[in-house]
């Protein structure tokens, strides 16, 4: 069922039991960026539940030792930064998603990858602090400000 809400069929991890178990969270992360990008709270609401269901149906026995390792550390952050995110207002989802960024960012490292994954950073994003996020496009589509910056950030690594 969580397949059917996936960004099309696009595998952004190679195509093994152990980095497929991840391609959903990577496919619904991606969804999250897109929603805030829209500036739209209730798309990110929903992306939100749906990216904590692709959580639930990671099999921690079938990942790789890295992953493994990986996801025990943020797994359990991940899960319940998604849930907090499906109730929040947009200032909090974008808020919570710098932490949610935090820990996707890490799986992705620990990830086989098929094709690159970018990792993005808006320096006025987090009250001046600066805040990352994942894309799988080079162009900068920034989640923290939406319309009103767009633009607003550059690639810092590219993760493959």
């Amino acid at each position: 069922m969580i397949g059917l809400f996936l960004l099309g069929n696009t595998s952004l991890l190679a195509n093994n039991t152990e980095s497929s178990l991840l391609q959903d969270a990577l496919q619904q992360y991606m969804a999250v960026k897109d929603a805030l990008v829209k500036s739209d709270q209730k798309l990110t609401a929903a992306s939100s539940k749906l990216f904590a269901t692709s959580l639930e149906a990671v099999k921690m026995d079938q990942l790789t030792s890295e992953e493994h390792s990986v996801w025990m550390k943020v797994g359990a952050d991940l899960k319940e930064l998604s849930q907090q995110m499906s109730v929040a207002d947009l200032k909090q989802q974008r808020n919570l998603f710098i932490q949610l960024t935090s820990g996707m960012y890490a799986l992705v490292k620990s990830a086989k990858l098929e094709t690159a994954t970018y990792y993005q950073y808006c320096p006025m994003a987090n009250n001046g602090k600066g805040a990352n996020w994942l894309s799988k496009e080079n162009q900068i589509k920034n989640p923290y400000y939406g319309n009103q910056m767009l633009s607003c950030g550059k690639v810092v690594e590219t993760i493959k």
